[in-house]
């Protein structure tokens, strides 16, 4: 018997992964992954880019699972919401052609992070990693908050919380009020000394990661002691539980209550910014469960093209926040 394929892309700045799962048993899956990011141009996400790893990897996949068709595709993607026109415009046709793929689904990462996380329930979802976004829904309409990027917000998230522990290191090294002297030596250990930090940094295209990078720095001062790191891991904290209170739907409007997860290696770092963020969740949202997210963005998309495949999909359409384009009105 020929099986049903469905196929599933996580593209993010540190690559593409891409899986096949047997429409009927998502559960298992089969996946391979570039290291190579999707290139992001004037015209936003590169379609064109996109295909050349993905219809690869596609065909590599299909064969080590004996062959088969592929019933349906979602595909999530870093900056699909501002960047992904290219990726709107241009993959509904090219995917029907190369794979004979009919029923498509373009999501913003946040969403397959939320799906991934909590599937088809209604409640909220934090991914916070060097940038932090809140998405919730009840199942009729997506609410966001944050996911601005690191100069106008991503509050909470790694590089919010890298630059201010940056920020307390050089206010030890000029002797001013709030400084850390753990994150000083913390930071010329990591970045060389305090004066030259500037010239580092600023010209460098990647300065979210970079500020990201001394995240766990700050958690690793304040497991240690240092009161400093504690209160910006505190104000990390009260800013991502106002991210998941924005977006939270009311307990009356989401069956069993407002379901919490939080996803994104921000929250490898433990305790030292789990332990005020599940205060600050339990008095902004106390009507709130908080749970763990069942998986990742990967796996979220595996649950849209399973969904997509299976006339089951329940989260709802958005024009860019997850578009399906072979669905009338979408």
């Amino acid at each position: 018997m020929t099986v049903s394929w469905v196929l599933a892309v996580d593209s993010g700045g540190s690559g593409l992964r891409t899986a096949l799962a047997d429409a009927s048993d998502p559960a298992h899956v089969d996946s391979v992954e570039s290291r190579e990011p999707v290139r992001t141009g004037d015209g936003g996400i590169d379609a064109e880019h996109l295909l050349d790893q993905l219809l690869p990897m596609a065909r590599t996949l299909l064969d080590r699972a004996g062959g088969g068709t592929v019933s349906a595709v979602a595909i999530g993607a870093a900056g699909m919401a501002t960047l992904g026109a290219r990726l709107r415009a241009e993959l509904p046709a090219a995917l029907a052609e190369s794979l004979g793929v009919r029923r498509l689904a373009l999501a913003a990462d946040a969403v397959t992070a939320y799906a991934g996380a909590l599937g088809q329930r209604p409640g909220a979802v934090v991914a916070a990693g060097t940038g932090m976004i809140a998405m919730g829904t009840d199942l009729s309409a997506w609410h966001r908050a944050d996911g601005w990027g690191h100069l106008l917000g991503d509050c909470g998230g790694g590089a919010w919380i890298g630059r201010a522990g940056l920020e307390a290191a050089l206010r030890a090294h000029d002797g001013r009020r709030g400084g850390s002297a753990a994150l000083l030596t913390r930071m010329e250990s990591v970045f060389g000394p305090a004066q030259e930090l500037p010239g580092m940094l600023y010209p460098r295209p990647d300065r979210p990661a970079v500020l990201a990078s001394f995240a766990p720095e700050v958690g690793e001062c304040a497991a240690e002691g240092d009161a400093v790191s504690a209160t910006i891991l505190a104000g990390a904290a009260r800013h991502i539980a106002e991210a998941a209170a924005a977006v939270c739907p009311p307990a009356a409007s989401a069956s069993g209550g407002c379901e919490v997860a939080l996803t994104g290696g921000l929250f490898k770092m433990g305790d030292p910014l789990l332990v005020p963020l599940r205060s600050e969740l339990a008095g902004q949202l106390p009507h709130a469960r908080q749970v763990s997210a069942a998986g990742d963005p990967l796996t979220g998309a595996v649950l849209l093209a399973a969904a997509l495949a299976t006339d089951s999909l329940r989260l709802p359409r958005h024009p860019t926040l997850l578009h399906v384009p072979t669905e009338q009105g979408s």
